[in-house]
């Protein structure tokens, strides 16, 4: 039998599955859920939207991300990977349009939810992707450069929703969810024609690991009867479920709150999420490879501590100069927890099992985001201001900082 053939590019396919799989995450994240905080202002004032009932339109769009959660891995090993992801943008388009011609709470919500799933169903499979192509060495880096989509995604809706909503008028919102819908379908096209399940697909091996010989780490877990028997993947679980929770909170509020509680523009609240995309941009490469270079335990810690910074500084009724230190803090670390998460799981239950393994945690993840965003909403209308609901994510942020000094390395667990 032969060996992988090389590559007819002039560089490893995996790097294409890394600049699809952007796309995809741009798609499914950034648009169908990160434009929903520029999206709100507009449609709470069209709708009559209450702070709680915002609260609960994130709630329920979390709650179809973690429903497909269940089940996106089961169906991703029978259809493939691909299959899946596209089918899983195609529903996103379609709910989005719909919402579009919405005028009621509860059809959004419904209508919302859908969106979620789709979510879902696409970011765990991508994600999975990467830990077929890449070898762990990489991993962490490739991984970071994937979940950049969003902030791609974040810079393009704090430009874009601000200028047609200010073209159109009062229903522009609507226009908005039209043309995230329609790119959404298009980056569906995209992913159906350049995504592939495995190397071996391309006759290719992952990247990364010519000429090197198995793990003793990724055997020993590959030969483990379940990764439900694994307690650091757990705390790991944990770990996401804090994430989750509280970055969340920050991403749904902060535009709504810049324009509602401090007084802006929805333009200049617009640039500051457009500042957060920015940034971010440099968030998974960056502390993806300060995970392959430091451990994920250095790694998670860091990040953690950006962001309790983060949420404390926008809590706080200081000048604008602390509005920009808090976007700078949670802009350069938005996407660095996932990244280092996608690493993180392949090295503590092994390649065979990290998918599986990966999906469990996000739907850890997922019940974070559930909770996060309509705790911190009720908690705004209770209280009349946000500053309450930032405070309680820099405080559960703080408590993320706590549990990771309890994760070890791969194998002394």
């Amino acid at each position: 039998m032969s060996g992988p053939k090389p590559s007819r590019l002039p560089f490893h396919y995996a790097w294409v599955i890394v600049a699809t799989g952007t796309l995809c995450i741009s798609a499914c994240l950034g648009f169908g859920r990160f434009a929903l905080g520029m999206l709100l202002p507009s449609m709470a004032s069209t709708l009559n939207l209450s702070y709680s009932q915002i609260g609960f339109i994130s709630t329920g769009n979390f709650i179809g991300y973690l429903a497909a959660v269940l089940f996106c891995g089961r169906i991703a090993s029978r259809i493939g990977s691909q299959r899946l992801i596209v089918a899983a943008l195609i529903v996103i388009s379609a709910s989005m349009a719909f919402i579009s011609r919405s005028s009621s709470f509860l059809t959004i919500l419904i209508l919302y939810m859908i969106t979620g799933m789709g979510s879902g169903a696409a970011n765990v499979p991508v994600m999975g992707l990467i830990t077929s192509w890449f070898d762990r060495t990489i991993r962490g880096r490739a991984a970071g450069f994937v979940v950049i989509g969003s902030g791609f995604a974040i810079i393009i809706s704090g430009k874009l929703i601000p200028y047609v909503n200010k073209l159109i008028g009062p229903e522009g919102w609507r226009t908005n969810w039209l043309i995230l819908a329609g790119t959404i379908l298009a980056i569906a096209l995209i992913a159906h024609l350049f995504l592939k399940n495995k190397p071996e697909d391309k006759g290719l091996s992952p990247l990364g690991s010519e000429g090197k010989e198995t793990i003793p780490i990724l055997r020993k877990y590959a030969d483990a009867k379940s990764i439900y028997t694994n307690k650091t993947l757990y705390l790991l679980g944990a770990l996401y479920f804090l994430f989750g929770y509280t970055y969340v909170i920050y991403a749904t509020f902060i535009v709504t709150m810049l324009v509602k509680e401090r007084g802006f523009s929805e333009g200049i609240a617009g640039n500051f999420w457009s500042s957060v995309g920015f940034l971010s941009l440099f968030s998974g490469p960056v502390f993806g490879t300060l995970s392959d270079k430091l451990g994920r335990k250095a790694g998670l810690m860091i990040v953690f501590s950006f962001q309790t910074l983060a949420y404390l500084l926008v809590a706080t009724s200081l000048p604008p100069l602390f509005l920009y230190l808090s976007i700078g803090f949670y802009g350069i670390v938005a996407w660095s927890i996932p990244s280092i998460m996608v690493a993180a799981v392949s090295e503590y239950v092994g390649l065979d099992k990290a998918l599986a393994a990966f999906g469990f945690i996000t739907f850890i993840f997922g019940l974070g985001q559930i909770i996060g965003p309509s705790i911190a909403g009720l908690l705004a209308e209770k209280t009349g201001s946000f500053s309450s609901s930032f405070f309680m994510a820099a405080a559960f942020a703080s408590a993320a900082i706590l549990l990771t000094t309890f994760l070890k390395k791969p194998g002394q667990e």
